[in-house]
């Protein structure tokens, strides 16, 4: 069957239409409380509609959340390794913390947890590509000499991930800029801090010997 181009952009509308009203329904009820029954009355489309096009509320949710998420949080590349990651990492810390985004997100990591389904979609659509994204970045500057040669770089991904999504997930307060630049330059510091040979005081170090 061939698909005319007003069908596509009625389509295409409808998919918009449903993503904000997703969003917005996660604003105004929390997630726990939206359905798909209710983004569809406030999307103008039918349930049935949804459900071709997506297998969950979660999975509305997830490419509401996605394609917000690489938008507002790019891998800038001004040379300079720490000064990006601070701007990558604030971006994310300022996304999950503002309504819509932020409830949906902690929605999501929730439902996953009791939902295959999703939690291999936020594997392969949501996270893969950004731990990819992440890690290309910090190969770039690692060839240019800013990271040790022998980094494990997807650790350092984690590393920089972890602190943020821990207090997301537990609902603590989200670090500021300055709290954001500690995490920043204490990870990029443990990278060059492995043990030191035996003969450049390392072992006496280690046995806490002066």
């Amino acid at each position: 069957m061939i698909t005319s181009p007003s069908s596509v952009r009625r389509s295409e509308r409808s998919r918009r239409a449903t993503l904000e009203a997703a969003l917005e329904l996660c604003t105004e009820k929390g997630y726990g409380r939206v359905t798909v029954e209710a983004i569809a009355a406030r999307a103008g489309v039918s349930k049935k509609t949804i459900y071709r096009w997506w297998p969950s509320k979660g999975a509305v949710m997830l490419e509401a959340f996605a394609g917000m998420l690489a938008g507002a949080t790019p891998f800038v590349d001004t040379g300079e390794i720490e000064a990006d990651l601070r701007t990558h990492v604030n971006g994310i810390v300022k996304l999950i913390s503002t309504p819509p985004y932020g409830p949906a997100y902690a929605g999501i990591l929730s439902e996953m947890h009791h939902d295959d389904e999703l939690a291999r979609a936020v594997r392969e659509q949501l996270v893969g590509p950004r731990v990819e994204a992440a890690v290309e970045r910090l190969r770039r500057a690692q060839e240019q000499g800013q990271i040790p040669e022998d980094a494990d770089l997807p650790l350092t991904v984690e590393m920089l991930y972890g602190p943020v999504y821990y207090r997301h997930v537990l609902r603590k307060p989200a670090q500021d800029e300055a709290t954001v630049a500690a995490l920043v330059a204490h990870v990029l510091r443990s990278l060059s801090a492995g043990p030191r040979p035996a003969g450049e005081g390392g072992a006496q170090a280690s046995r806490g010997e002066g």
